[in-house]
């Protein structure tokens, strides 16, 4: 029972994560890109803070490295997010969610830099570069159209990877007492406030939210679907696999954001999508070859 379980776990957070692209395709029309960023982490991150101090004691931070924590996430994971909002106002959510899937790839890339610990390989390098192909494949830049917006979209969203993938492993690097889900809930508010300050900044009034039925459902999915309960199903589910079982839900979140994408907003599917999505895929089993070889071994045991 237990195992189906965790199944059922798996897939929700799949399709709470995967329907969020779409969700933003849906609300940018009525929003600037990064203030409704700001939106959904403000409505994600009150509460989720909600539930840690009803449920955990351990719900603030309490040292220097906890602040710090906070700041290093709210900074690269949280507002590094916001880049996604501003890349699909040039790309659609399918095309999004296949080029964030880079996450755990660039990850291990970061890793081998900043974590002394991790070592590369050859093969691992080639995994990593063949991640970056796929992504080529997905925008398909010519030497005279790299500010194409079917090129600025990915690129956007590349960028937002980058910066979860390094928020990701300098949070590895230092030691703290806050533990994550409250540590997530701070981020979010920390986060938001700087997405709001860097809308404001670059001229994004909240005059031009247009608070239509789709836009106040757009952010009420993405604060308490997508990021709330999200988190806290990421969270049960990390504690039981790990991240390497947990963070294939980056390969199966593209599947769930194209189908909701064409049924809800018909959009298309393409075969450079589908192409792409599968070099990435490639890259990521090539570069954790070993780790799924191991799992597939538990898996058959």
């Amino acid at each position: 029972m237990s195992r189906y379980r965790h199944l059922t776990l798996f897939v929700a957070l799949a399709v709470l994560w995967g329907v969020s692209y779409p969700a933003i395709d849906a609300g940018l029309p009525f929003f600037p890109p990064v203030l409704f960023a700001a939106c959904r982490y403000y409505a994600g991150g009150l509460l989720l803070l909600a539930y840690v101090v009803v449920a955990r004691d351990d719900w603030r931070p309490r040292t220097r490295s906890d602040w710090t924590a906070v700041l290093v996430a709210g900074t690269f994971l949280v507002g590094g997010n916001g880049l996604v909002f501003v890349g699909q106002q040039f790309t659609n959510g399918a095309v999004a969610s296949v080029v964030f899937s880079l996450v755990p790839i660039l990850t291990t890339a970061f890793a081998w830099t900043l974590l002394p610990t991790r070592p590369h390989s050859p093969t691992g390098i080639a995994g990593v570069v063949l991640g970056l192909v796929g992504v080529a494949i997905i925008a398909r830049p010519a030497p005279n159209q790299v500010v194409t917006a079917g090129v600025l979209g990915p690129a956007v969203v590349l960028l937002a990877a980058v910066s979860v993938s390094l928020g990701s492993v300098l949070l590895d690097r230092g030691e703290r007492t806050l533990s994550v889900v409250p540590l997530t809930a701070w981020a979010m508010l920390v986060g938001g406030v700087m997405l709001n300050a860097v809308g404001l900044g670059l001229g994004e009034s909240p005059a031009a939210i247009d608070p239509t039925l789709t836009a106040v459902v757009a952010v009420l999915y993405l604060g308490i679907f997508a990021s709330a309960v999200a988190y806290i199903v990421y969270f049960d589910l990390l504690a039981r696999y790990g991240p390497l079982e947990v963070n294939l839900v980056a390969y199966a979140s593209p599947v769930v954001a194209a189908v909701a994408g064409w049924l809800l907003l018909a959009e298309p599917i393409t075969p450079t999508t589908v192409g792409g999505f599968a070099v990435i895929l490639a890259g990521f089993v090539l570069l954790k070859r070993r780790e799924l070889r191991a799992l597939a071994a538990v898996a058959l045991a």
